[in-house]
């Protein structure tokens, strides 16, 4: 028997498995396609698509069923010349044997002029940091939706951001944007992603920390004063295309390492989506020797006993509209197998005979929930679509 119950709006016909990587269908209660409104003409521009969560963004949004009306357009360096995609990506060549790419596509060079002679009305920035506090502010003078995937509006709070150590920090124009960005976790944000002109895309393992603890600290049952404790395991993708020593095949291969202890970029987003103080939690990155996926291992004590059951119902009423999510069944957890490839987070928990302590697992691909897929998702509620559509 599966591990896994559906959750409202993921179907699974007879006989099939929860675990498939195959988009989601849409629910019973979903307008037929044909009477939702036409989407096809939006059209969609990437910056950064040399990276690793820029080719996923690429694969989806090229087989994204209601954007085929307009390709994207992929851009790179403005002082570059334009490029096949599939000599950048094989992956994605089609196969007439040429080597451009499906239908000819190339990397062009990123310009504001070019963006505007194509009609672009939604930019994803798969970029540094720095780059996307340049680049968002100008892309809304120009009516530019953004999604952006770095962490460069992901946090209210100046302590927070302290540690990226922004350039720009305070200035008026940072701040304005600021002001306007939402997060962009669908499952807890969807209606003010719908209308925002930027939607910060969440970090890969606060994404599966956050939805882990969400429906249980927004339930009051975590004792806080016991603390949380999140041990988190990522593969080398996460650390982005950029060869370190550390991401070195003699030095990621046949090892586990910690990292960023107190200090991880990520624990801002914990901090401020889960609204904890720094005290209440302690997360701890670890560097698997694989290429994608998260497993994230949550420790918690109940403020009173609790039974398994309550536990299962508390997670499946809170995430009963997120088709991404997949719980899975009291007492039985998810691995990085089943989720990666796939743009589900997968969640799981045991509580101990005592009904008090539990442990949480969360898994997904930080490549997609973790970044690309999430980001798509936001697009679908931005345009329009079902969330799930594409994905």
């Amino acid at each position: 028997m599966s591990p896994l119950k559906k959750n409202s709006m993921v179907a699974t016909g007879a006989g099939s498995t929860p675990l498939s990587s195959e988009p989601c269908a849409p629910s019973s209660a979903e307008e037929p396609r044909a009477l939702r409104p036409d989407r096809s003409s939006a059209q969609t521009a990437v910056l950064g698509v040399s990276g690793y969560a820029g080719m996923e963004l690429a694969r989806l949004l090229l087989r994204h069923p209601a954007l085929a009306g307009k390709p994207p357009l992929f851009l790179g360096r403005p002082e570059g010349a334009p490029e096949p995609l599939a000599a950048v990506h094989p992956q994605l060549m089609d196969n007439n044997g040429t080597g451009m790419g499906p239908g000819g596509l190339k990397i062009e060079p990123f310009s504001w002029d070019l963006l505007k002679a194509r009609g672009v009305e939604f930019l994803f920035l798969a970029t540094p940091h720095e780059q996307s506090r340049e680049l968002v502010p100008l892309a809304l003078e120009r009516g530019i939706r953004v999604i952006d995937l770095s962490g460069a509006w992901r946090l209210n709070s100046p302590a927070n951001r302290a540690v990226y150590q922004f350039a720009d920090e305070g200035s008026p124009a940072a701040t304005a944007v600021q002001t306007e960005a939402v997060y962009g976790m669908p499952e807890l944000h969807r209606a003010a992603i719908r209308d925002a002109a930027i939607v910060a895309n969440p970090g890969c393992y606060a994404t599966s920390v956050i939805l882990a603890l969400k429906p249980l600290v927004s339930a009051g049952w975590i004792d806080l004063d016991r603390g949380i404790v999140c041990d988190a395991k990522s593969g080398v993708s996460g650390a982005g295309k950029a060869p370190t020593s550390k991401t070195h095949f003699m030095h990621a291969a046949d090892n586990l390492s910690a990292y960023g202890l107190f200090s991880h970029r990520h624990t801002g987003e914990l901090l401020e989506q889960l609204g904890l103080a720094a005290e209440q939690i302690v997360f701890t990155p670890h560097l698997l020797p694989i290429p994608r996926g998260i497993l994230s291992t949550i420790y918690v004590w109940f403020t009173q006993p609790r039974q398994a059951a309550e536990v299962e119902a508390l997670y499946r009423g809170y995430f009963a509209e997120s088709p991404l999510v997949r719980i899975f069944h009291a007492g039985q957890l998810p691995q990085i197998q089943y989720s990666v490839h796939t743009n589900y987070c997968d969640i799981g928990f045991h509580l101990a005979a005592d009904g008090r302590r539990c442990v949480i697992v969360s898994c997904l691909d930080n490549l997609l929930k973790g970044a690309a897929g999430q980001a798509v998702q936001n697009l679908n509620l931005m345009v329009g679509l079902k969330e799930a559509e594409g994905l």
